[in-house]
């Protein structure tokens, strides 16, 4: 909470209002109060509770449409989720099939089954310090002390699978330290720390005389969030394409313009920013990475058990941690500095994807979904991508298009950054400019600086397909 609370001073309570879906039959969801809702959203203009849209392929085009036409005005709401994608993700982790379909997301983008589950967030996991962590065999050059594996020196690693075999060897290391700390965590809220108000209105609790807290819920899982990914995925490409494949890098190179935060070897920083491929351009060569990571993350963690009965499950999100994460960092292999933020959620490196929104769509779909508990994909538009009828009608097959390859969830921050730039110069003059930050929204003005830049930086598309 400290963490995402140094990145905003609003700090939301990540209430998350489900409107739309599919009825426990199947069935359209959609009715005359759906649209009420999404007007009063429209009029409103609430930070909190936050508002998305459940859409199934079951559900009008009007709907979504509609939906768009809120998300035009530029204030970050309300996101969209998958219906149909939420149901087999729930289906996945053993819910039946009514609970599934009465399920849906809370927080930021955290699937759970609504009234019958107790699904806990436990914390936050940084793919990309485990790969510093690996690159140093074991060795943290922030804090000068050997925290991970002895997994290696750099010249051991002959393969680039070598290198990942090490890398998984430090997952594992860290994600098992922790699961034990959370186990923890998880016995004190059990016998110290009861939520009767949540025992009375979640099912089976009572019937098993038990406590939220303590397993009595019909399903109870634990999850991890992984952050990231777009991050590791370029910088694991990076050493592929360059040192094992092209092999116009020596790995030794590499490593001593890392040391030196790329001072030095700005011919060097150059070419891995701009002539490497990278996640969220449909390349095939850089999203392998981000399937191969996914699923070593996905295995590590998926199914093991909780001390309530329960299973623990991944999903991938960061709500501000990507900010913290970037921050306690080195260079990294991706050509990123020390300090830097991360990617967040699913989205690309920020300014990495060059190819259109469609692009990004693509290498986002190259994950398995439905194996998360909630991915989390932001993109940022001009307004005038959203201006017109036909610019709506395109954005919706866009997103059509998206959770028919499964994906989870998107969000669209509908600002350019010149807005963006004249609000942090001017910030008493711009004091409601909201913006989607990531699975909330938040005024621009309360954010940090460094939050703001992030924001600014992300790829802004404009009205090209």
């Amino acid at each position: 909470m400290g963490v995402t609370l140094k990145e905003s001073s609003t700090y939301t309570d990540f209430s998350l209002i489900n409107v739309g879906g599919v009825k426990e039959d199947g069935s359209d969801a959609v009715n005359e109060l759906s649209y009420l809702i999404l007007d009063v959203i429209e009029e409103m203009r609430l930070l909190q509770p936050s508002s998305m849209v459940q859409l199934s392929k079951k559900n009008p085009d009007r709907f979504i449409k509609r939906a768009l036409g809120i998300v035009k005005t530029g204030f970050g709401q309300p996101s969209i989720f998958n219906t149909d994608a939420i149901v087999q993700e729930l289906l996945f982790q053993g819910k039946n099939l009514t609970d599934a379909r009465n399920g849906g997301a809370s927080g930021c983008v955290e699937t759970g089954a609504f009234g019958t589950e107790s699904y806990i967030l436990t914390g936050y996991f940084n793919l990309a310090k485990v790969l510093e962590i690996t690159l140093n065999n074991g060795f943290d050059p922030r804090t000068k002390k050997t925290i991970g594996l002895k997994t290696g020196e750099l010249e051991s690693f002959k393969t680039f699978d070598d290198l990942m075999g090490a890398y998984e060897k430090q997952l594992h290391h860290f994600i098992d330290l922790k699961i034990e700390g959370n186990n923890i965590i998880e016995q004190i809220y059990a016998t110290q720390m009861p939520a009767p108000f949540m025992s009375l209105v979640i099912e089976d609790c009572i019937k098993n005389a038990t406590d939220y807290n303590a397993g009595g819920a019909r399903y109870n899982t634990n999850y991890i969030q992984g952050v990231g990914l777009g991050s590791i995925t370029d910088q694991l490409t990076a050493i592929k394409y360059h040192v094992f494949d092209q092999e116009n890098i020596e790995f030794s190179e590499l490593k001593k313009a890392i040391d030196q935060n790329f001072e030095g070897f700005e011919k060097l920083q150059n070419t891995l920013i701009n002539n490497t491929p990278k996640y969220g351009n449909d390349n095939d060569y850089a999203d392998y990475q981000t399937r191969r990571v996914f699923n070593l993350y996905f295995e590590a963690i998926n199914g093991r058990p909780t001390t309530k009965g329960g299973k623990y499950r991944i999903n991938m999100l960061p709500t501000t941690s990507h900010m913290y994460f970037g921050s306690v960092i080195g260079a990294m292999p991706d050509g990123r500095k020390t300090g830097q933020p991360l990617s967040e959620g699913i989205s690309p490196v920020q300014g990495a994807d060059r190819n259109g929104p469609t692009s990004v769509l693509k290498s986002a779909s190259k994950i398995d979904h439905i194996k998360t508990g909630g991915t989390l994909l932001n993109q940022k538009f001009t307004p005038d991508f959203l201006a017109t009828d036909e610019g709506i009608d395109k954005v919706s097959k866009l997103v059509r298009s998206y959770f028919r390859l499964d994906g989870h969830h998107i969000q669209f921050n509908v600002v350019d950054a010149k807005t963006l730039r004249e609000a942090q110069a001017n910030p008493k003059e711009h004091k409601d400019l909201i913006v989607r930050v990531a699975g909330y929204s938040d005024y621009f003005v309360d954010l940090t600086e460094e939050l703001q830049n992030e924001i600014i930086s992300r790829t802004e598309h404009e009205c090209a397909f």
